[in-house]
């Protein structure tokens, strides 16, 4: 077996992985599970998770490989993008309607794109002119330069008379359009519908042998100086083009064995922002919901354990036997805990002190590693219990924790509002765990704190009731509930499903703070100031 300093324990951001050198050991370490199959199913337009679940992962393995038939591109919407979309907002006056127009120009560009010319020229009966005649109008726009990606695709539409006129041209369809560029909503409007005709009609002629998807990621993350209002109506406008393209274009191309779709990778309360109608059928007929939840007694057959076991398993030598190589690096029992679960328990610890996502184990496994190098103990074999218990692991963990909840928070409100939330657990006097009465007190406390500090009121903070479900919905603080002989802990990633996407936090109960934040948020014994 490897020593523990030799062991890749792989990237937490899985779009490293999309990387020439990263590309093999991910195909070695990933399970292909009911999830993944699920995922090429063409009913499915979303992938669903909390941050950390996985989303981005299952993308980049179809993207990096040929799986069952199916192509797949994963594409990111980064800042500039954004700006972009604010850009063109002020300037040509958009809604939300003029928003969606142009996603559906960006998406059927880069699936049109992403369509390999041999697999056009191998189907016999394949009317391929008016595609080929687009991929060429394509080229010319871009001077033989086109990159595949969201923010090209912009510069596209960006500039839509020149990019109509082009495919006009090559169409040879009509007269040629006017070279003179019009500012203005109705130009636009009619040059993307105009470049969005002309791409489903070279689309439809086609045959595939293929299916295409389309990946978007990047979603959850909205840039600072991008307004909240302004970033919702895009991605609004990106959710009604999907559905638009998925059900009422893709899906009704007749006599192609392959199919197009576009695949839009969200976080659960994002996807409950963006109004959807009928969005809970939509969750159950048309969606992936990354579940990595378990129980104690059933760890050893979960996904989640079958994934983390397979990252050290898959280094060594030898084959070896699910569960053999975490027993041999983790060969401890959970602290505090009845040994009823297995002869090797140290995994309900890490589930214990994480919110079951394969980030978090695989984070916890990197940080105790990095303690590992820092003390220089090279020669050490396995993790002991004492690695997971020390205060230095423990600190560093929490802050991992943090960082998760201040980018949920970021997505909403800005760097001051954070600094304000993190304040309010200085109220609660150090205390893990505590009754409705006793928040009610730390909450009033912490309002005159917000009055006399923050220029202006989150909206979190509207009331006690308010402030109380962000703490339940970002998972820092369960609500308790006592059954004839044991205690349940309703924490929110355990009870959100894709029936009850957004779980209410019980008032009148008892609270408890997530074990592994007690670091950073300073709790977990009575202050004494």
């Amino acid at each position: 077996m490897k020593p523990v300093i030799q062991l890749e324990l792989g990237f937490s951001d899985a779009e490293n992985y999309r990387l020439r050198p990263n590309k093999e050991l991910f195909n070695r370490i990933f399970v292909r599970d009911y999830s993944l199959e699920k995922l090429l199913s063409h009913n499915t337009h979303f992938l669903i998770g909390e941050k950390g679940t996985g989303k981005t992962a299952y993308a980049v393995y179809l993207a990096n490989n040929h799986y069952m038939d199916t192509v797949a591109q994963l594409k990111f919407i980064r800042e500039t993008e954004y700006k972009k979309f604010l850009r063109m907002k002020r300037e040509k006056h958009l809604d939300i309607s003029d928003f969606s127009s142009i996603w559906k120009v960006i998406i059927l560009l880069l699936l049109a794109m992403g369509i390999d010319k041999k697999e056009v020229d191998a189907l016999p009966f394949n009317k391929s002119t008016k595609i080929k005649n687009l991929w060429e109008a394509v080229d010319k726009f871009y001077m033989n330069a086109f990159s595949p990606e969201i923010s090209s695709a912009m510069r596209f539409v960006d500039e839509s008379n020149l990019s109509a006129k082009l495919i006009s041209e090559f169409l040879h369809v009509g007269a040629a359009e006017s070279s003179t560029v019009e500012i203005g909503a109705s130009r636009l409007q009619i040059n993307l519908l105009y470049i969005e005709k002309q791409f489903k009609e070279a689309i439809n002629s086609i045959r595939l042998k293929e299916n295409h998807i389309l990946f978007i990621d990047g979603i959850d993350v909205r840039p600072e100086g991008i307004p909240y209002p302004d970033y919702l109506n895009c991605i609004k406008g990106l959710a009604d083009a999907t559905w638009s393209l998925n059900n009422d274009f893709f899906a009704n191309i007749k006599d192609s064995k392959g199919r197009l779709r576009v695949v839009l990778l969200l976080r659960p309360d994002i996807y409950n922002s963006l109004g959807l109608q009928n969005s809970t059928n939509k969750l159950k007929d048309n969606s992936v919901f990354l579940d990595w939840r378990t129980t104690y007694p059933e760890y050893r057959s979960s996904n989640l354990f079958q994934v983390v076991d397979k990252v050290l398993s898959v280094q060594q030598d030898n084959e070896m036997e699910v569960g053999e190589a975490w027993d041999y690096y983790f060969n401890w029992r959970a602290p505090h805990m009845v040994n009823d679960y297995g002869e090797h328990s140290s995994f309900i610890s890490f589930l214990r002190y994480s919110y079951s996502r394969p980030r978090d184990v695989l984070s916890a496994m990197q940080i105790m590693q990095a303690i590992v190098l820092e003390r220089n103990l090279t020669k050490k074999r396995s993790f002991a219990g004492s690695d997971f218990t020390n205060n230095d692991y423990k600190n560093r963990f929490s802050q991992y924790l943090m960082g998760g909840i201040k980018d949920q928070l970021s997505f909403y409100y800005d760097e001051n509002d954070y600094s304000g939330f993190v304040a309010f657990f200085d109220f609660l006097k150090g205390k893990r765990e505590f009754d409705y009465q006793e928040y009610c007190l730390a909450y009033e406390r912490f309002m005159d704190y917000v009055f006399e500090h923050l220029q202006e009121i989150p909206e979190f903070v509207d009331s006690k009731e308010i402030f109380l479900q962000f703490l339940y919905d970002t998972n820092i603080l369960c609500y308790i509930e006592d059954g004839d002989f044991d205690k349940f802990f309703r924490w929110c990633y355990r009870e959100r499903s894709l029936s009850n996407i957004a779980p209410k936090v019980k008032l009148h109960s008892r609270y408890k703070i997530h074990n592994a934040l007690e670091k950073a948020l300073n709790v977990g014994g009575q202050d004494i100031r």
